[in-house]
């Protein structure tokens, strides 16, 4: 543990040898100039925020940022998911080549995923790449999204399907922050906490269960203990397969059905972590009729989702043959393999692959889901 002037800190490093960084944990690291002696030297840093967020912290952060840079500049993007495009993306690259900078020119993308991904996604490709921090604002980028260099933006037929694995130099995960966020962000939060127990943790899982209460009380000490053990856990997987050739793919438990919610849906309509905690329960049932897991289980992280605050019951997507929606929308998932939908399922309680699995399994739960 590292003492700072406002509170304790903890530190999880991502092990990739040299695209290694830390992530930082803690209460007002913010406008902690130290945080940020250690990035690459630079003339010029801008920081890439949206309408809801900049207006909160962007001033905080750039006055920090001042020591270190000769310009800091801020451009302030669309606020939402549906906002994750090629349009919103080139106000980045529009905002570098008008302000002449350069490939040593630091991002910082200060936001929730959305910023984070597209940020990434443009200091990946902005002269075929220049240094990027993370600095998430919201509880999901700072257990997930900002962890782990994947980057992209949407495409109208599926989510993340244009990207690059690109690491940040720094993840800064202030608990701060976490003070101005909306209920139902905070929910859709836990949705990416609540994974990791049941593929890799189930103590942590029951700790979850025992500490929810705090979590949505915004207890700084639970949120802390959350927040590390997550990026603990993603921190130990990216070190081993940083570009999800195997174990990584692991992450996106509940990510199958979730993506499909969400691109049916329209993005926006649902949040991301609404879809994974909702995805996460259907593809629990497909593990208990695929026999891996028991329905108390399922009954169990069922349970713990809907105290979370998040869906438990599948949308719609059509009217005619629903099921028939959602295996048309997953079989564009990145997971797929020449057609065939590949699942992120428990192989038991703390354990998970990707597996296939029967279509009339598969249609048989998304109608129990949707009902």
């Amino acid at each position: 543990m590292q003492e700072n002037s406002h509170s304790a800190r903890t530190q999880v490093q991502i092990s990739l040898a040299e695209r290694s960084y830390p992530i930082v944990i803690g209460a007002g690291l913010l406008g902690d100039v130290s945080n940020y002696a250690h990035l690459p030297a630079a003339s010029t840093a801008l920081i890439v925020s949206n309408t809801t967020v900049a207006p909160l912290y962007a001033a905080q952060l750039k006055a920090a940022l001042q020591s270190r840079y000769v310009k800091v500049l801020l451009l302030s993007l669309p606020d939402g998911e549906g906002f994750k495009d090629w349009q919103t993306l080139q106000l980045i690259f529009d905002a570098l080549l008008r302000n002449g900078c350069d490939r040593k020119t630091v991002l910082f993308a200060l936001g929730g995923g959305v910023v984070g991904d597209m940020t990434g996604f443009a200091a990946a490709s902005y002269m075929r790449g220049v240094p990027f921090v993370q600095v998430p604002t919201t509880l999901l980028a700072q257990v997930d999204s900002s962890v782990g260099g994947k980057t992209a933006i949407n495409h109208p037929l599926g989510k993340n399907m244009i990207g690059a694995f690109y690491q940040p130099q720094l993840v800064l995960c202030d608990l701060d922050v976490l003070n101005t966020l909306p209920s139902r962000e905070l929910s859709a939060g836990l949705a990416e906490i609540i994974k990791y127990g049941p593929i890799a943790d189930l103590a942590f899982l029951d700790w979850i269960e025992s500490n929810l209460d705090a979590l949505l009380a915004r207890d700084p000490a639970a949120l802390a203990h959350a927040i590390q053990r997550s990026c603990e856990i993603k921190a130990w997987v990216v070190g081993q397969d940083e570009r999800e050739t195997g174990l990584r793919a692991i992450l996106n438990f509940g990510h199958t059905f979730g993506h499909a919610i969400e691109s049916g849906l329209g993005y926006g309509q649902w949040l991301h972590g609404e879809g994974v905690g909702c995805g996460m329960v259907m593809a629990a049932h497909l593990s208990q009729r695929l026999g891996l897991v028991d329905l108390p289980f399922v009954e169990r992280l069922t349970r713990l989702v809907a105290r979370a605050g998040l869906p438990v019951k599948a949308p719609v997507l059509r009217a005619a043959d629903n099921a028939g929606r959602y295996l048309e929308l997953m079989r564009i998932d990145k997971k797929s393999e020449a057609g065939e939908i590949r699942f992120v399922l428990l192989d038991q309680p703390g354990a998970a692959s990707v597996r296939s699995a029967p279509e009339p399994l598969v249609r048989e739960v998304i109608d129990f889901c949707c009902q």
